[in-house]
């Protein structure tokens, strides 16, 4: 609906295809800042112009930029941009009116293997601090990329690897250099944040499968006494059932050793932490919505480390959690396989509060995971009583 009233705005005065594809190259050169950062089939560009030559069949032509100074003409619906801009959404607004999906698989977020903007002199001020997103932790230093921008580097800082994929890390800057077509920067880490709105992530997608009906449920033997929860999941009555997109980057459908979470675990079993938490900071890299890889990453250091898991699991369920507005009272039940990472994200946060003896929190978060998925595949039930009574994770034990 939004796109259909901005394509509206657009043509509003215009009669005819040629008359409308003017205006939309009016639209574009009023409302867009140009050059911008774009890709074509996944190399980085910098979109120059939009123009319209008076081809109807082409329609309007993007002028581009390579990183390596040629210029190319390309149609103007080949062209990307980083989501949630208003580029991208203009741009949307006229494939659509072309009769395109507005939204391509994939979007304009570089896959693993596609080439990515270096960050340059000029696009880092290094007489203040400054923010970067990390989206990936590798052994000697961290993959950032500028809020607002498509543009990466990386930090070499002391405590990087402390860092967590889709946090928002405060950095006193010292030095900006290249090596080997690679941008690099020094710094001091201040502080890290979590504010996923400031990711630019498109939401995974919500697919409703019907109506999931308490009656129909196992409550326990007949005559057997029910617990509250349980009687206030019967009394709300019938919910729509919903399955969230999962994303698995590196996923090979043909290659039945090719899932990636698979093979980190495997190698974790083996005792190679570290190869174990490479794969899944790759996966970060490739798309911060990639869920699991967060509810791994946390996984990997629960035992040892439950206020770093932590931060680990609330990246993946908030980023989850840009889903939620359709999903009203309904449930993301188990069942549904693409619902389970974000049902371990949910688990493993609301299980590190209680081990950092956040009650409250804790409770509050296991109440509502119940919620979600009543059946309780996780166990939920079995440890909640315990945090309601305020018992330790280790008087548990």
């Amino acid at each position: 609906m939004e796109l259909d009233a901005l394509i509206n705005e657009v043509i509003v005065d215009a009669n005819g295809e040629d008359e409308q594809l003017w205006a939309f190259r009016q639209a574009f050169e009023d409302a867009l800042s140009l050059p911008a950062d774009g890709f074509v089939i996944g190399e980085p560009v910098a979109v120059i112009t939009f123009d319209y030559d008076g081809n109807e069949r082409r329609g309007l032509t993007a002028r581009c930029r390579r990183e390596d100074g040629s210029e190319h003409v390309v149609a103007a619906a080949e062209v990307a941009f980083p989501a949630n801009t208003n580029l991208s959404r203009y741009l949307a607004a006229y494939r659509k009116w072309m009769g395109l999906d507005p939204y391509p698989a994939g979007g304009a977020a570089p896959s693993r293997g596609n080439r990515r903007y270096k960050a340059k002199t000029g696009d880092l001020d290094l007489t203040s601090p400054i923010e970067l997103i990390v989206f990936s932790v590798k052994k000697k230093a961290a993959r950032c990329r500028l809020p607002e921008s498509e543009r990466v580097v990386t930090l070499r800082a002391p405590r990087f690897s402390k860092l967590v994929p889709g946090e928002i890390a405060k950095i006193v800057p010292h030095k900006q250099w290249s090596y080997a077509g690679h941008s690099y920067l020094s710094g001091q880490i201040l502080s890290t944040r979590l504010d996923v709105a400031t990711l630019g992530l498109v939401p995974l997608r919500l697919e409703q499968r019907g109506t999931w009906d308490p009656k129909e449920e196992y409550w326990g033997e007949e005559g057997e006494v029910l617990d509250a929860r349980a009687k206030a999941i019967i009394a709300w009555g019938p919910r729509q059932s919903f399955e969230m997109e999962q994303l698995l980057p590196m996923d090979d459908p043909d290659d039945p050793d090719g899932d990636p979470i698979i093979r980190s675990n495997d190698l974790e079993s083996a005792g190679d932490y570290e190869a174990a938490c490479q794969i899944l900071m790759e996966l970060c890299e490739s798309d911060l919505r990639c869920l699991d890889a967060h509810a791994h990453l946390g996984n990997l250091i629960f035992d040892h480390i439950p206020g770093d898991a932590m931060r680990h699991y609330e990246v993946g369920l908030r980023i989850g959690e840009l889903s939620l507005g359709s999903l009203a009272d309904g449930l993301l039940p188990w069942g549904w396989l693409d619902n389970r990472p974000f049902l371990r994200c949910m688990h493993g946060f609301g299980l590190c509060l209680w081990k950092l003896e956040r009650f409250e929190e804790a409770e509050r978060v296991l109440d509502r995971l119940l919620w979600l998925n009543p059946a309780d595949n996780q166990g939920v039930r079995f440890n909640i009583a315990s945090v309601r009574a305020r018992r330790t994770w280790e008087e548990n034990e």
